[in-house]
């Protein structure tokens, strides 16, 4: 019943936010920033400008980068800071599904379709993964249900429907974790690997795979130190830690794999690229001279960043083309956006507070072992309080610190675009 009133209640919010959207972008103009805009080079059909009319509130900021991805693939420096499962997510249901309407929608048109199908659809799946992950970690199941709920009016609402890839990660994160709490952990690292080819701060994730089966092996020691004969717990033991080891090790290749393949991909792209200007359409030659892109160019000059030791084009560009660094951001015509950021950043801090007041012993502890008197992971305290959050308290917390000095603040906290801290956010409201 539970999990049916969420899927309703999702349901709901995502048709009422798109209405919105449709009402909103027709009523009030669009703010003249200097966002990517590629010029439109394909012709439009019937029903192009209905859709337009439509769904265009869901195509702004970095939606652009999506939808430009998903039509004509990968052509300026900065759009390799989105990551390819999103936009070939988009262009799968543009290419399959919806193929039926491309004698009436242009392939912009349908991939505009394909943001509010496949988006709604996969919220609902995050909404499902999210129920689930609170149950098991919370071990309260009004406290999951009311989580749930929360999540679908959440502030960042609107990045879950437009053509961004929260919902994409979200799915595949709240998955990942309720894989990896109940224990499969190769389908757990096959989620988050997944989630890695949507959003780079995948990597994040390997933080919850080198944790929770460290609790597990600690659980198993435990175990062998009361009930196994002394001559072969050592050998228990060392299977233990060798299982551990592989399993973090292995486990961590598996989900960074998908952020160095494509990091491999930009530099084949750029630094030996097989590519001509000749090759490449005028109005969008046009628009990198204008706006300063680079392209990739067999006849011209490899790009300073292909000489580094570790050619990271993902560092190159959150650095040139979005100034993202240590303390850049702390300038005093960015004060409104520091206070836009407050409340998600006090709910952070609350949340790390409360929990730290409650449980002072297990979180020096690092939450890895129990004292004789408590009952152990096993069987916790239902509710905010009980072991089991720990390590998600530690993530929010050092997003937090990390999004505060190093990232734009109103991204990283209002925007809420690291979606695992929505479980500790949310729960933060509850218990308030």
């Amino acid at each position: 019943m539970d999990v049916r009133a969420v899927l309703q209640f999702a349901t709901f919010t995502r048709s009422l936010s798109l209405l919105l959207q449709a009402v909103l972008n027709a009523v009030i103009p669009d703010h003249e920033a200097d966002a990517f805009m590629p010029p439109r080079t394909e012709e439009p059909l019937y029903l192009d400008s209905a859709v337009e009319w439509l769904l265009g509130g869901l195509s702004h900021w970095d939606a652009e980068h999506f939808l430009f991805i998903a039509e004509r693939g990968y052509l300026y420096e900065h759009n390799f800071a989105f990551f390819p499962l999103f936009p070939v997510v988009l262009r799968g249901l543009a290419e399959t599904l919806l193929w039926p309407l491309s004698g009436w929608l242009s392939v912009r048109g349908r991939l505009l379709v394909a943001v509010a199908v496949g988006n709604s659809a996969l919220f609902l799946l995050s909404v499902v993964a999210l129920y689930a992950l609170s149950r098991t970690v919370l071990q309260d199941r009004r406290l999951a249900l009311l989580s749930s709920l929360l999540y679908c009016i959440t502030p960042a609402n609107v990045f879950m429907t437009a053509g961004y890839s929260e919902s994409l990660f979200a799915a595949l994160t709240f998955g990942g974790l309720f894989l990896l709490e109940k224990g499969f952990t190769f389908r757990a690292c096959l989620a988050l690997s997944i989630g890695t080819a949507a959003r780079s701060n995948g990597l994040v994730n390997i933080g919850f795979l080198l944790y929770l089966p460290s609790l597990h092996a600690i659980s198993q020691i435990r175990v062998y130190r009361t009930a196994t004969k002394s001559h072969f717990k050592v050998f228990h033991y060392i299977w233990v830690i060798i299982r551990l080891l592989l399993t973090s090790l292995l486990g961590t290749a598996f989900i960074a794999l998908p952020f160095f393949a494509f990091q491999y991909y930009g530099y084949r792209t750029f630094c030996t690229p097989s590519v001509s200007l000749e090759q490449i359409p005028p109005a969008l030659i046009s628009l990198a001279e204008r706006k300063g892109y680079r392209v990739p160019d067999e006849n011209g000059p490899p790009p300073l960043w292909c000489m580094r030791p570790l050619p990271l084009l993902y560092s190159h560009i959150q650095d040139v083309y979005w100034d993202v660094g240590f303390l850049r951001y702390f300038e005093l015509k960015q004060t409104p956006n520091f206070i836009l950021a407050l409340p998600m950043a006090s709910l952070g801090i609350m949340a790390a507070y409360a929990y730290f007041i409650a449980n002072p012993e297990l979180c020096l502890r690092l939450g890895l072992w129990e004292t004789g008197a408590n009952k152990g992971l096993e069987k916790p305290t239902p509710g905010f309080f009980n072991p089991r959050v720990f390590v998600y308290i530690v993530h929010s917390t050092v997003l937090l610190i990390f999004g505060t000095l190093c990232m734009h603040v109103q991204v990283g906290k209002t925007c809420n675009h690291t979606l695992v801290e929505h479980l500790n956010s949310l729960d933060v409201i509850n218990m308030c």
